[in-house]
């Protein structure tokens, strides 16, 4: 039996050469985002990354972790000007519109050396620091330690946890002493955001992710699987989404970036129509039936307790 700790074994689970994200079927074999599975959602997500990209002046946008493409169909359709590129680790969707280019990623927090000097642009990473592998810590009543996990699930204590990763978890993750509290370790988020950024001469960087701040930090963490359309245990043996979410105030404090729901975003870029008019029923049915299914989506991408409590990290680069 192998044990490893969880930030290993998630990465080779994920990224490996039979890795989640790397089969056939992808992400959206397995669960729904507000990018794909949502009738209506992809276009919504699209209108707002395109207002921000917009907004900031920025003549193109890159979308990390970019899974098969489905983000930049839409803003292909919504922001036809805008110049696109995906970033994941596998090759090129064939059915990607044929305007969009696309860099080939090693997976989790390595980016590929051509993503360099990017400027005027607006860089998107959504739903990618939540499956970017962190070290998984457990308090054991005296110290914390590292999480170790064989190819079955089944998790054992391991050595204390030490150096950066006990820095990071004495200063961003409070501890009320319980045996058995669980922590997920954000240093390696913060050093893939800051990796990320550090690739950008000028323009925007937004982070989307499910989330959490200092004052409501999960006491047993979020450390979790998605498999057919369902949640499930975390597995580390290629066939499971694995994924935490996001210590998203610590990714970079030097940093003047603001932190906003989804919900609260989607508003201030007027993204919310009220019912439509009842006689547009009659006078073109096929719109007014696209109304309401707009509106449906916007229900669904900013309810609370669910899509709407998104965190938006929105920074400036370079200006």
């Amino acid at each position: 039996m192998t044990w490893q700790s969880w930030r290993t074994a998630w990465h080779d689970a994920l990224y490996g050469p039979d890795g989640f994200y790397r089969q056939a079927d992808g992400p959206a074999g397995h669960f729904a985002t507000s990018a794909q599975g949502i009738p209506g959602g992809g276009r919504l997500l699209a209108r707002a990354v395109a207002i921000l990209a917009e907004n900031a002046g920025c003549q193109r946008l890159i979308d990390v972790g970019a899974g098969r493409g489905e983000l930049l169909t839409e803003v292909s359709a919504v922001a036809p000007t805008l110049q696109l590129t995906g970033v994941d680790v596998v090759e090129r969707p064939a059915d990607l519109p044929e305007p969009i280019d696309w860099l080939t990623s090693p997976g989790g927090a390595d980016l590929p050396d051509a993503l360099a000097g990017v400027r005027d642009t607006l860089v998107v990473a959504h739903e990618w620091l939540d499956v970017v592998p962190c070290t998984v810590a457990e308090y054991d009543g005296a110290v914390w330690r590292t999480v170790e996990v064989d190819p079955t699930g089944v998790e054992r204590l391991g050595g204390p946890v030490a150096g950066a990763e006990l820095q990071w978890l004495q200063s961003n993750w409070p501890s009320d002493g319980l045996i058995g509290a669980r922590a997920e370790i954000g240093e390696s988020r913060d050093a893939a955001y800051r990796a990320l950024r550090s690739r950008i001469d000028n323009g925007l960087l937004v982070v989307v992710d499910y989330g959490h701040l200092r004052d409501s930090r999960p006491r047993r963490g979020t450390l979790t699987g998605y498999r057919h359309g369902a949640q499930c245990s975390p597995v580390p043996d290629g066939s499971t989404d694995i994924t935490a979410h996001v210590a998203m105030d610590t990714l970079d404090a030097r940093e003047s970036r603001e932190l906003v729901r989804q919900s609260t975003l989607f508003d201030r870029l007027g993204l919310h129509t009220g019912p439509p008019p009842i006689e547009l029923a009659s006078q073109d049915p096929p719109a007014y039936l696209q109304a309401l299914a707009d509106r449906g989506s916007y229900a669904q991408l900013t309810a609370p307790g669910g899509l709407g409590d998104f965190w938006w990290s929105i920074g400036p680069v370079g200006r």
